[in-house]
């Protein structure tokens, strides 16, 4: 995928819930038009789908509040996500911190992992263990090596 400007790593986080403010991105910049056509066809998907569900909310209604609302900060973002799907304990978000920065690791992922990893001829010198740091890497920055 090509990088993007205004597209947050899947690490950046909102009350230390990651990838949120990289799904915000994807939907602000979707809708002005400047969203590489690279992701328009996974916006609600995959992860954007795991983290609504995950929440407890709707994608489409997320999209719906967030650019009726455009000025909205992702601390506000996550506030009404809580109100409106389900309110998250500091353990819930360190479960799904562990299963999405993981994701690619030792688990079913592991196949699209490598499958993009042969496509884009990246090796062991990449650093790519999960799918976050294949969107890392895949962006120009450089993969994480170290837990949150």
């Amino acid at each position: 995928m090509p990088n993007v400007p205004g597209l947050r790593s899947p690490y950046e986080a909102v009350r230390g819930f990651v990838y949120l403010p990289r799904m915000l991105d994807k939907l602000r910049l979707h809708a002005r038009g400047a969203l590489h056509p690279d992701f328009v066809n996974n916006l609600g998907k995959a992860f954007d789908d795991r983290c609504c569900q995950y929440l407890g909310i709707k994608y489409d209604e997320l999209r719906i509040w967030v650019l009726g609302n455009p000025a909205v900060t992702d601390e506000e973002v996550m506030v009404w996500a809580e109100a409106r799907g389900r309110k998250l304990s500091t353990n819930d978000i360190e479960i799904w911190n562990g299963f999405m920065t993981k994701r690619g690791w030792r688990d079913e992922a592991n196949e699209v992992l490598l499958r993009r990893l042969k496509e884009n001829a990246l090796g062991p010198e990449a650093g790519v263990d999960t799918m976050f740091d294949y969107i890392e890497v895949d962006e120009g920055r450089p993969a994480r090596r170290q837990a949150l």
